[in-house]
């Protein structure tokens, strides 16, 4: 197993934007070894022991969260997971009063979901410690982005030339966002596919290939990447009914059919079967679903491992 050597060159990891092409592929070989490490007997390693590391989810979470805490535990830190439910932010407490707050117990790595856009940068100006951004608002979730594209490295032998299919609520996705931007920047050609109230206004603008027909969309992709229906952040009529757009959007094994023969399917989770893609796909061969969950633990491992080299003493 060859060692990497520590260059990664950021603090923090708060988006896809602004990492290059080299970061994106060292936190990839990174990530690859540790799946390794996952699948061993004996998981642990000791790189961060003696680290402290915060949780801190103000939207709630299973899978980013709890594949957070057990990527810091098999590095050896030790991970505290914030309520913030029965938290003083409930109580009025600022983001900027949280801050400060947590900064006074000087931890080691702050990972941070906000169901605001912005808010994991303003966090990461006001702490001494490097942050994780696992989500904020419609903005970006790196390291969804990351485990996403290690499950199609590792499936496909690189990330460049392939052609990509995002489908669904564009709109309202930092997993989009995340993954428009990874995807770009490593030479894969993407696609948006969803119907024109779920696109962003001016999309088309940034030589992305948008198709409201899922069919045309899908035609010879190599990957089909779905999206959630967001209707928590919906206000106002997106769309007819979840039927609806299940009938026009909702992947089934008819328009996968439309897809490359080795297509493989992807999806975030947590998934709407029946709405966004239909249980015979999603347990299907084509499926990488499940093995999205275990990349995400190798990912997260990854980040926070290249993330420590900047610590004190690190």
């Amino acid at each position: 197993m060859k060692t990497l050597k520590p260059s990664f060159p950021h603090r923090h990891l708060l988006g896809i934007e602004g990492l290059s092409p080299l970061d994106i592929n060292y936190l990839l070989d990174l990530a690859d070894q540790q799946v390794g490490v996952s699948r061993q007997i004996e998981k642990k390693k000791n790189t961060l022991s003696g680290r402290t590391q915060i949780n801190l989810f103000f939207e709630p979470s299973t899978r980013t969260q709890s594949s957070f805490e057990i990527a810091g535990k098999r590095l050896g830190a030790d991970v505290m997971n914030m309520s913030v439910a029965s938290s003083s932010v409930k109580k009025g407490e600022t983001l900027i009063d949280t801050a400060a707050t947590l900064n006074a117990m000087r931890p080691d790595l702050i990972v941070v979901r906000h169901q605001s856009a912005g808010a994991v940068h303003l966090l990461a100006r006001k702490v001494d410690c490097s942050v994780i951004n696992a989500g904020d608002g419609a903005h970006e979730h790196p390291t969804q982005a990351l485990l996403d594209a290690l499950t199609i490295r590792r499936n496909k032998g690189q990330l460049q030339g392939l052609t990509v299919a995002i489908c669904g609520d564009i709109l309202h996705s930092r997993v989009a966002r995340s993954n428009m931007l990874l995807l770009g920047a490593m030479g894969a050609r993407v696609r948006l596919i969803g119907p024109t109230t779920l696109m962003p206004p001016g999309i088309e603008k940034f030589g992305f290939e948008i198709f409201t027909d899922m069919r045309k969309g899908l035609r010879s992709v190599d990957i089909v990447m779905m999206l959630r229906l967001q209707l928590e952040r919906m206000s106002g009529s997106f769309i007819p009914s979840v039927s609806e757009y299940f009938r026009y959007y909702g992947l089934d094994a008819e328009k996968l059919s439309f897809a490359k023969e080795d297509a493989l399917v992807m999806h975030p989770g947590p998934m709407n079967r029946g709405v966004e893609i239909s249980s015979e796909v999603a347990d299907g061969p084509q499926s990488l679903i499940c093995e999205q969950v275990e990349m995400g633990v190798a990912v997260r491992m990854a980040v926070l491992e290249a993330l420590a080299t900047h610590l004190p003493n690190g």
